[in-house]
């Protein structure tokens, strides 16, 4: 449940690692828009579901974890008995339609299950999931009058138009197969499905919405009662059934991006029987094999839940987007064979290239690598010739601002994971990175830098086109490509350009050179910047921080500007109001509820005073991990979050993806075995480990005191040990040469 209140837009329903079916329980139904504007509220519902809700609207089939955006939402069922109603009704007015009242006290979440009693109709409502396969159960109080509820209108980031259109067919009286287009956040989405019933249906029909299906020829027909062909743009169905009291009603919902055909194959191969038990046990028995990847031996019980709360996270997406025949839609519209590698989809790129899909360079090899190719067929495919943005479901959405999957690429090739066609990787880098119409690259490459008088967010933009920019250098070096070396090597200086040396801070330059007038460092609003201010952003010299720190003034200088960062109070103007959400994130002005701030903690292992990192990274992992339903102080971000928080808890981070090496922290754990896919145990262990000791007095690898701040990928992969002795005072002379 962690994550599920507020903002951490989680949802607690059932899935496997990685799978394609998420089934959750929605909550609410909100209108993207109100009277024609924008309506605040829909952002709470990113997931679907928040734990302070006391209603559930029903079941739906797809869902994003933890994002700051929303879609999907698919194939909503909702079981119900008494008399029939056909619209959600309002959670101030449960009974004026079909959702239903509940309590968390019984209510129940686990790793690949989901029950709640819906207190209106007393039903026990009980789910589990393999990878393409959403499995219900429900035990009905009275074999009379029990309905199910199946909506195709319902979704997340729900407006009006969303809903293209669907297409229901009623194969036979235990069988239902069709699709759902959606015109959302993604533009051109088409999900299958195919819906088996446990018991055969009694009667069945749907609601009158549409008066398009029932004029012209199709007027012949009484299509609201037991017709079997169905199509609209706002469909809801019932499904009636004659069961024994007490009787429980099983269904289970296949999906496909291909055709319902395939949906009905991946139900066939994943779900032959109808044993909810056991697919539930393998359900289980999946997450325990993942989760046990990282072995913790810990006393504090809040540690543990928060550390596995943090690897479930992290391995709920990307989602494999695929039949198991390897089919799978394409960017293109067209459908294509996964040869060789599993297809992936939802790709929340400016998020997880810092941590997550570092993370699975150690973690999920195989799977990051499958990843990258899942990017590179993206880029086949698509008429821009670039790698995926922020891409999901056959779709590019253009969110947020980089290249970032040059990153993934890049780390993956550089650190030897890359069973992958490395040299037409480099090509989808490159060719991407030289996509001059794309968000004010053609600016970037002509002048350096990104004017914000021709393209808003320029500082950030420049930034991060830098970062990415060496991220490629270091693929192409390592693959001996040294023209294209050179040109990105010298392209990753660019952040130059946007550093004004008279305020001390990254500031937006205009198309004349000259820096923007107005400026104000602490404003997130008009600035230059995205989901940041000029403060954080400063920081955002990943690649190359001590060229960074010796331009802002030197190690020493440097250091005590990052003290300001955690120690500053931002004033009451920044913020909407005084409850302002994002406050929960922020500790002075290090905000770690946005991403780019997330390596500026381990900065100070290139100052004079890396024992600063330590205390920084505990008091983090402290405030802004907690085991309640609120305990993420923003979104998970598709496991960005959550990665950050594994990665700082063994004791090393990733500051830089592209490098081969990770920043030493202060641990949170006492003892940790990571088993590698390789074979080997990486295992972190930290003497004297305390709430209290948190700094780090010595480290050794293999029993070689470290003289240098930074491990090695190839140290981690290799296996082998690597120990902390922990202590409550800082050791200043530590790693200073």
């Amino acid at each position: 449940m962690i994550g599920t209140a507020k903002m951490g837009h989680t949802y607690p329903g059932a899935t496997v690692p990685f799978g394609s079916v998420q089934l959750s329980p929605d909550t609410d139904t909100i209108p993207y828009a109100i009277d024609g504007h924008y309506n605040p509220d829909v952002y709470k519902y990113c997931a679907g579901y928040q734990y302070d809700d006391n209603t559930i609207v029903g079941f739906s089939h797809t869902h994003f974890s933890g994002t700051g955006h929303s879609d999907l939402g698919d194939f909503l069922i909702m079981p119900t008995t008494g008399d029939l109603k056909l619209n959600p009704g309002t959670a101030l007015n449960p009974e004026s339609g079909y959702r239903s009242r509940f309590s968390h006290d019984k209510e129940t979440a686990e790793a690949g299950y989901y029950s709640v009693m819906l207190d209106d109709y007393n039903i026990k409502a009980e789910m589990t999931a393999t990878t393409r396969v959403g499995m219900h159960q429900y035990s009905f109080p009275e074999g009379e009058n029990a309905h199910i509820v199946f909506d195709l209108m319902h979704g997340i980031y729900n407006y009006d138009d969303k809903n293209v259109w669907t297409f229901v067919r009623v194969e036979n009286d235990t069988l239902v197969t069709g699709y759902r287009q959606t015109n959302g956040w993604a533009r051109t989405r088409r999900v299958y499905f195919a819906m088996s019933f446990s018991k055969p249906i009694k009667d069945y029909g749907r609601a009158r919405y549409d008066r398009q299906p029932y004029g012209g020829f199709w007027g012949k027909f009484d299509q609201a009662k037991n017709f079997p062909e169905i199509a609209g743009e706002k469909i809801r169905m019932y499904f009636n059934f004659d069961l024994a009291p007490q009787e429980k009603l099983m269904v289970k919902m296949a999906i496909s991006p291909v055709s319902s055909e395939g949906a009905l194959n991946n139900m066939k191969e994943e779900t032959p029987n109808w044993d909810f038990e056991n697919v539930k046990k393998e359900a289980r028995a999946n997450w325990n094999r993942e989760l046990n990847k990282v072995q913790l031996s810990s006393e504090d019980e809040d540690e543990l839940t928060n550390f596995y709360t943090a690897m479930y996270h992290a391995f709920l997406g990307p989602t494999e987007y695929m039949d198991t025949d390897g089919k799978y839609m394409g960017l293109d519209m067209n459908v294509h064979q996964a040869d060789g590698f599993t297809n992936y989809t939802s790709f929340s790129l400016w998020d997880t290239y810092r941590a997550l899909h570092p993370l699975f360079n150690i973690l999920q090899p195989k799977r990051n690598a499958d990843m990258a190719q899942s990017m590179m067929a993206h880029y086949d495919q698509s008429v821009h010739t670039m790698l995926p943005v922020w891409s999901h479901y056959a779709n590019e959405n253009w969110c947020m601002i980089g290249y970032h999957s040059a990153s993934v690429l890049a780390d993956a090739i550089v650190k030897g994971n890359a069973d992958f066609d490395q040299e037409h990787a480099l090509e989808a880098m490159v060719n991407t990175a030289r996509t001059r119409y794309y968000d004010g690259l053609g600016y970037y490459m002509d002048m350096g830098y990104v004017p914000e008088d021709k393209n808003g967010a320029s500082v950030s933009k420049t930034l991060e086109y830098a970062y990415d920019d060496w991220a490629i250098a270091q693929a192409a070096k390592k693959l001996g490509k040294t023209e294209i070396y050179e040109e990105f090597i010298k392209r990753a200086e660019n952040y130059k350009n946007v550093y004004d040396s008279k305020t001390g801070f990254m500031r937006p330059k205009l198309s004349d050179g000259t820096f923007k007038k107005d400026f104000d460092e602490l404003n997130t609003h008009g600035q230059g910047f995205i989901e940041g201010n000029s403060w954080n952003y400063s920081l955002y010299v990943p690649h190359e921080p001590a060229k960074m720190i010796e331009m802002m003034g030197g190690k020493e200088q440097f250091s005590q500007h990052l003290d300001s960062l955690f120690t500053m109070e931002l004033p009451d103007k920044y913020f909407e109001n005084t409850e302002d959400i994002s406050r929960e994130g922020i500790i002075g002005n290090y905000v770690h509820g946005n991403e780019p701030s997330h390596h500026v903690a381990y900065l100070y292992n290139w100052t004079n005073k890396p024992w600063k990192s330590q205390d920084k990274i505990r008091m983090i992992l402290d405030m802004k991990y907690q085991t309640g339903a609120d305990g993420l102080s923003g979104n998970d971000d598709f496991g960005q979050m959550s990665a950050w928080y594994i990665f700082s808890s063994l004791g090393f981070y990733p500051v830089a993806p592209g490098s081969i090496e990770y920043a030493i922290g202060s641990p949170a754990v006492k003892n940790a075995s990571i088993h590698l896919e390789n074979g080997n145990t990486f295992s972190v262990i930290a003497e004297n480990q305390s709430k209290k000791n948190v700094y780090v007095d010595k480290v050794e690898l293999n029993g070689k005191e470290l003289t240098r701040p930074f491990i090695s990928h190839e140290a981690i992969i290799n296996g082998g040990e690597l120990k902390f002795y922990m202590t409550n005072k800082p050791n200043t002379i530590l790693f200073i040469n």
